[in-house]
């Protein structure tokens, strides 16, 4: 048995693109784990028996990777060079400014029990929610222009969606939490 291929688009055999037939990858992951399982190899040589698990660790981590799309940019924009660090409170997209600060506000009354800031950030995490969906879809609609063109600057571009999309779940996740 050869050493499996460490990319997580290599061990699929798959061309490196952003936006993937999901369907199709677990139709390959399937036939991968089905061919590497360890059990399958457990008359092998010791060498062989290591590369299967290897090869099976390494697909199942592509697997859960690629098929989720915030995950997979988030790989792929690091094997691009972009660092995927971790969003910090101080980077607030301009956008939200004047948003995050009305919620936090109404987060901060909510917990001291005022029920007309409860209402508050009920509309907050609607349109937060709403605007979340909507990131989702211009990164659906980047992936494909990127696919399409390889334009670095769209790479970029994603990278600031990412870091919004990052920035407004843990808003929907703090509010939904506050009226929990």
């Amino acid at each position: 048995m050869e050493a499996p291929p460490s990319g997580y688009y290599e061990i699929f055999g798959i061309e490196k693109r952003l936006a993937l037939d999901v369907e199709g990858l677990q139709r390959l992951f399937y036939e991968r784990s089905r061919e590497w399982h360890p059990d399958r190899h457990a008359r092998s040589s010791p060498e062989d028996r290591q590369r299967a698990e290897q090869a099976t660790a390494t697909l199942n981590d592509a697997w859960r990777v690629l098929r989720d799309p915030v995950q997979r940019a988030e790989y792929f924009l690091k094997g691009e060079g972009f660092d995927i660090g971790e969003q910090r409170s101080k980077n607030v997209p301009p956008e939200l400014l004047e948003e995050v600060f009305e919620l936090n506000m109404a987060l901060e009354e909510a917990r001291e029990g005022d029920g007309g800031a409860k209402a508050q950030v009920a509309a907050a995490l609607e349109r937060f929610a709403g605007t979340l969906g909507e990131v989702d879809q211009e990164r659906d609609t980047l992936f494909a222009r990127y696919d399409d063109s390889r334009q670095p600057e769209l790479l970029a571009a994603l990278r600031t969606l990412l870091n919004k999309r990052k920035y407004l779940q843990n808003l929907v996740r703090d509010a939904r939490a506050a009226l929990d």
